[in-house]
């Protein structure tokens, strides 16, 4: 499986924690000039913009750690663009997440999951 076609596999896997978790997936892969944002997911009053990060371990680091300060930064100003563009978002409390996604064979083996609320500011 290529990177891109792994990468598309852990969004998915992704998605469908965030639904069982009760969350209304509203985008995905938000494209604009500033960043990118894998998943947009409203829950109640809260608008989720989630950073999905997937490795085969945590050998060279928890994968939250790979979110730098300076993507961090990156995902503020799209969430910040993406609140301006639609009225129905700014109704709702934004928050940043990542979800982690261990699979240490890929996507033909076990997976574990972490999803992390509120992870930054």
């Amino acid at each position: 499986m290529k990177k891109t076609e792994l990468g598309a596999w852990g969004e998915d896997r992704a998605a469908a924690l965030l639904e069982r978790e009760g969350y209304r997936i509203r985008e995905r892969n938000f494209r604009c000039r500033f960043g990118e944002i894998d998943l947009i997911a409203e829950k109640g009053n809260i608008l989720a913009f989630v950073e999905v990060k997937l490795r085969k371990s945590s050998r060279h680091g928890e994968a939250r750690e790979f979110v730098t300060a300076s993507k961090q930064q990156k995902l503020r100003t799209t969430a910040s663009f993406y609140l301006a563009g639609h009225a129905w978002a700014q109704a709702r409390q934004p928050r940043f997440d990542v979800l982690e996604i261990y699979a240490p064979q890929g996507s033909e083996g076990p997976v574990s999951t972490e999803h992390l609320t509120d992870a930054f500011a």
